[in-house]
């Protein structure tokens, strides 16, 4: 066997290892990393509570600096199975992953004291690492693809609704006025759209009984709007699950990182790489 080919195969098994998972190394690598990331948050939350920190900072420290070389070399083989390694450094799960490595190195180029303000919000960007979880929801594919779909839809209704807050915002001002806290119409917009979404804060209510009255009429279709979106995503969701009922889970094209949908799949859909061997 040539350098060249046996060098190909390498690259091919870790690839399967790191980007699949439809084998047994697969999984078992899957299940290490996100093992490594859920210990990761957990330091990172406990290292913001004083108590904690004072006691135990040494080794927050040292976990801190594993974790870091652990993703360190997790990214290097991402990079170094890929045949376009652009591909990944620019892509979503590309710039997360970066995003959960730097901080730590970053602490070497703020060790003054007028950066200390500047070192604690570099360390926040460990908190990305929660979004590295994103690629182990198997469905969220799926999920992305329904709202993506479903976008146009989605922004009718939105749009819909703010027509309705201002309406009704521009009535309460009128009914209510600045003697009971609707200072101006935007103000009342405010009002309309908490109250809409259920969430009511509390901050300024309506004394009138005519106010009342429209304020419950608000609320009541604030609990009917709530299932619009949610039937509209629901309905691309079983669309979505039809047309990918022949999808091939845990595979991705060795040459760009793309998902492999189809099992009967011969190239890759994005960039057109031959994805079985002759």
């Amino acid at each position: 066997m040539s350098t060249e080919k046996k060098n190909r195969n390498w690259r091919a098994v870790l690839h399967e290892v790191i980007y699949g998972t439809h084998t047994r190394t697969g999984k078992m690598f899957d299940i290490i990393l996100l093992i490594v990331i859920l210990y990761s948050i957990i330091i990172v939350m406990l290292e913001s509570v004083p108590r904690f920190d004072n006691k135990f900072h040494n080794f927050f420290n040292i976990s801190e600096w594993v974790v870091t070389i652990l993703f360190t070399i997790e990214y290097i083989l991402r990079l170094v199975c890929i045949k376009k390694p652009s591909k990944y450094i620019f892509s979503f799960f590309g710039i997360i992953d970066l995003l959960s490595t730097i901080p730590k190195y970053l602490t070497f180029f703020f060790l003054q004291s007028q950066y200390l303000t500047a070192f604690r919000a570099l360390r926040l960007l460990r908190v990305f690492r929660i979004l590295k979880l994103v690629r182990f929801v198997g469905e969220s594919h799926n999920l992305a693809r329904s709202i993506i779909a479903s976008k146009t839809k989605i922004f009718v209704f939105i749009f819909f609704m703010l027509i309705i807050s201002v309406l009704l915002g521009t009535i309460m001002y009128l009914v209510e006025g600045p003697t009971h806290g609707f200072n101006s119409i935007p103000h009342s917009i405010y009002w309309t759209i908490v109250t809409l979404t259920t969430v009511g804060y509390g901050d300024i209510s309506p004394e009138t009984p005519l106010g009342q009255f429209i304020a419950t009429f608000i609320m009541i279709i604030g609990y009917g709007i709530i299932a619009v979106p949610t039937g509209i995503v629901s309905a691309e969701y079983a669309t979505t699950l039809k047309s990918t009922k022949h999808q091939d889970k845990g595979r991705s094209c060795p040459n760009c990182s793309a998902e492999i949908y189809r099992l009967d799949a011969e190239y890759c859909r994005k960039c057109g790489h031959k994805l079985t061997e002759e």
